[in-house]
């Protein structure tokens, strides 16, 4: 069942009215939940589900960052849980932020782990965060686990923010580039449709080809505008399975050049976690359990489930990686050398920097590259459209004369 969150009014063994809210699955999951408090329920009322929706869909990632290090702060100077809340709560000015910490704060109170309290927003925190934080509450090392989380988290703002900064520039070419070309073939070439009539003469076809097109632009172009949203309905309708979603994330590994970065993305995040885990002392099947909720392809979380089961049954894990054969080579042949060594951890905070680099790399390359492929193939375009054109006429030209 889904947990929806309830509004209730109720009365007290001393007769007061106390006002609050609870997250539940059924409203009598909420009168029982009172009932166990010696609360007398009198009003239980669910709140509106878009309502939630829009305040989860509104708190960005430097809001998660930012509520992060805050926490790592306060829990690092001993402070308790619901109190260290209770102060981000009024640190903040931000009023869906002061309502989301206000939801973990009261789950802390009634007894829930933070973790449970933040797997209650999913749109905010990820697999990979609500795990890392039950395993810290798990294993008693929360402070340990924190600064890890927190320095793993803006890693992967920065890599994005760089990445979205650096398509900026492709992405307006891209777009000015394909409207030039949809002007020119709605407002230039159409303009020949009446010279080849005035010639009296047999159009071309790939001049025909083009006017076909132009009066099509004029009459159904307004179509196009639906080609974005086409595009993401048929990727959503890709993750609507389990079988589905591994036949997209295969069809992703094995593309040319986008397919090795993500591997070496997921390796990454695959090393940095493993590594914080094994690092604040959580047991490597622990570890590795986690790190399956953390991968975004589930090729690799498939594969990561059998590596987790060759390791209980006694597999060394750089073995299990080299039967594996998903992974690079590269992390298979330092894990080895790290268990041999005794430093595991340390070795795969390295191996994650190693494949963060790459990755910064390979994707400054591509969009270096993107610009001027954008520049060559919007004239190759309009190039091949005047000359076309251009071509017709004379042509018509020596046929009449």
């Amino acid at each position: 069942m889904s947990i929806h969150q309830y509004t209730y009014q109720a009365c007290d063994i001393e007769g007061n009215i106390v006002d609050g809210q609870l997250s539940a699955e059924s409203e009598q999951e909420v009168v029982t939940t009172l009932q166990n408090q010696q609360l007398i329920p009198l009003k239980v009322e669910q709140q509106a589900e878009n309502t939630r929706l829009f305040l989860r869909q509104s708190i960005s990632n430097s809001d998660v960052i930012d509520f992060t290090n805050g926490l790592c702060t306060l829990v690092e100077a001993r402070v308790p849980l619901d109190r260290a809340l209770g102060l981000l709560e009024g640190l903040t000015e931000k009023q869906v932020v002061q309502e989301m910490i206000e939801d973990l704060r009261r789950d802390v109170k009634e007894g829930k782990s933070l973790a449970d309290g933040l797997q209650m927003h999913p749109n905010v925190f990820s697999r990979m965060y609500v795990n890392m934080i039950h395993a810290g509450e798990e294993g008693g090392i929360l402070e340990e686990l924190l600064p890890k989380l927190a320095d793993f988290l803006a890693a992967a703002d920065a890599a994005k923010r760089t990445i979205i900064s650096s398509l900026i520039y492709p992405i307006i070419l891209a777009v000015v580039g394909l409207v030039s070309v949809i002007l020119l073939l709605v407002y230039v070439v159409p303009s020949f449709a009446t010279l080849f009539e005035d010639m009296g003469s047999n159009i071309p076809s790939s001049a025909a080809f083009l006017l076909g097109l132009s009066d099509w632009l004029k009459s159904y172009g307004w179509s196009l505008i639906f080609i974005p949203f086409g595009f993401w309905y048929g990727w959503r309708q890709l993750d609507t399975t389990p079988e589905r979603r591994l036949q997209r994330d295969e069809m992703m590994l094995s593309l040319p050049i986008l397919g090795h970065l993500i591997l070496q993305s997921e390796s990454s995040r695959f090393c940095r976690t493993l590594g914080a885990l094994l690092g604040a002392g959580i047991p490597l099947l622990k570890g590795l359990h986690i790190v399956r909720g953390v991968m975004e392809n589930h090729v690799l979380s498939k594969s990561l489930a059998q590596i987790e089961e060759a390791v209980r049954g006694g597999v060394s894990l750089g073995k299990a990686l080299v039967s594996d054969g998903k992974f690079p080579v590269l992390l298979a042949q330092l894990v080895i050398v790290g268990e041999e060594s005794g430093r595991t951890a340390s070795i795969l905070d390295k191996l994650a920097e190693t494949f963060d680099t790459y990755v910064k790399q390979q994707t400054s390359r591509l969009v270096a590259l993107l610009e001027p492929l954008l520049i060559l193939i919007l004239g190759v375009v309009v190039g091949a459209i005047v000359i076309t054109m251009l071509s017709a006429i004379f042509s018509i030209s020596e046929v009449n004369y």
